[in-house]
C-alpha cells in the first residue's frame, strides 16, 4: 500500500506524540478492564489484542481483567436457568456458578488469550483459583426492610468480594514477555468459588501492584458534566462533589467508586474510556487527548 506524504507526515507526528509517554510509563502495569461492546465487536475485538500487544512491545506491562456477563446470560438461557439479579448483581446458585466458570474461564478466557497470541503477544490466562491468584469471600448484600429495624441481608449466592490479591503469579508474568488475561473468579478459604466483578477484580489487582494506571472500558463517553460535556480530568474531591449534586448517577456509581478506591490504594490514575472506539486503550494512554475521563491528581 502506497502512502502519500501528507499520511506519513500524519504517521509521524502520531509517532512521536506517543513517545514520552512510551518513556514515562517504560516498566510500568496498566491494568485494563476488558467488557463492554470492545469485548463483542470483531473490528473491536482485534483493535484491542493489538493495543495490548503493542503496549507490551514498547515496555509497558499489561494486565487485563475481563468480564462476560452477557456470553453467561446466554449459555444460561440455552439451558434453561433463570437469571436473577439483585442491585445489578447475577443471583449465583451451584448450577449458575459451573456456568460462570465455564464461560469466564473458559470460553471467554481463552478467546481473548487466541486473539492476543495472533496480533504477536504471549498471553497466559489465569483465573483467581489459579495459584490462589485472587482470595475472596461471599459478598453480603443488604436492604431496608420494613419488618426490621436493621437491613436485610439478602443471600446472592456465589456471589464474593476480594480480600486478597496473591501478586507472585503476576510479579513474574510482568517480569517476562508473558501478559496476564484474567477471569474474574475467586476462592473462598474452604475452596469455595465466587463469581466477582470484573471491576472490583481489575480495581483490587491495580492496587495490590501499585499500578501506574486502571483503565475501566465502558459503552459510554467517559464522565460528563450538568450540560453533558465530556470531562477529561478529575481529582478526587471533583468526582465526589458530582455525585452529591447528582450528576454522577445510577450504573456509572459502581466504576467511579472503583476508581476512586483504586487511586487511594495507590493507582496513579484510573480512566473511565470509550470502548466503542476502535484503538481506545492506545489513544488513552499513548496520545495527548485520550478518549476519556480520567481521574486522578489534576495538574
Amino acid at each position: 500500500m502506497t502512502v502519500t506524504r501528507n499520511e506519513a507526515l500524519k504517521i509521524a507526528k502520531v509517532l512521536t506524540e506517543a513517545l514520552p509517554y512510551i518513556q514515562s510509563f517504560k516498566g510500568k502495569t496498566i491494568v485494563v478492564k476488558y467488557g463492554g461492546n470492545a469485548m463483542t465487536e470483531e473490528t473491536l475485538k482485534k483493535s484491542f489484542a493489538k493495543d495490548i500487544v503493542l503496549m507490551k512491545l514498547v515496555g509497558l506491562n499489561p494486565i487485563v481483567v475481563h468480564g462476560g456477563g452477557p456470553q453467561i446470560g446466554d449459555l444460561l438461557e440455552q439451558l434453561g436457568i433463570q437469571s436473577r439479579f439483585v442491585d445489578g448483581m447475577r443471583v449465583t446458585d451451584h448450577a449458575t456458578m459451573n456456568v460462570v466458570e465455564m464461560v469466564l474461564g473458559g470460553q471467554v478466557n481463552k478467546e481473548i488469550v487466541s486473539l492476543i497470541n495472533q496480533s504477536g503477544g504471549r498471553a497466559i490466562g489465569l483465573t483467581g483459583k489459579d495459584a490462589s491468584l485472587i482470595e475472596a469471600k461471599q459478598l453480603k448484600v443488604e436492604a431496608p426492610s420494613k419488618a426490621l429495624s436493621t437491613p436485610e441481608i439478602i443471600d446472592i449466592g456465589q456471589v464474593g468480594e476480594v480480600t486478597n490479591i496473591n501478586r507472585e503469579v503476576l510479579d513474574i508474568a510482568t517480569q517476562s514477555d508473558l501478559i496476564p488475561v484474567i477471569a474474574p473468579i475467586g476462592s473462598g478459604p474452604s475452596g469455595e468459588t465466587f463469581n466477582i466483578n470484573a471491576d472490583l477484580v481489575a480495581g483490587a489487582i491495580a492496587s495490590s501492584l501499585a499500578a501506574e494506571k486502571l483503565i475501566l472500558l465502558t459503552d459510554i463517553e467517559g464522565i460528563q458534566d450538568a450540560q453533558g460535556q465530556l470531562i477529561s480530568s478529575l481529582g478526587p474531591s471533583s468526582v465526589k462533589g458530582l455525585i452529591d449534586e447528582g450528576t454522577i448517577s445510577g450504573g456509572m456509581l459502581p466504576k467511579i467508586q472503583c476508581a476512586l478506591e483504586a487511586v487511594a490504594g495507590g493507582v496513579t490514575s484510573a480512566h473511565i474510556i470509550d470502548g466503542r472506539v476502535a484503538h481506545a486503550v492506545l489513544l488513552e494512554v499513548l496520545t495527548d487527548e485520550g478518549v476519556g475521563t480520567k481521574i486522578g491528581e489534576v495538574s
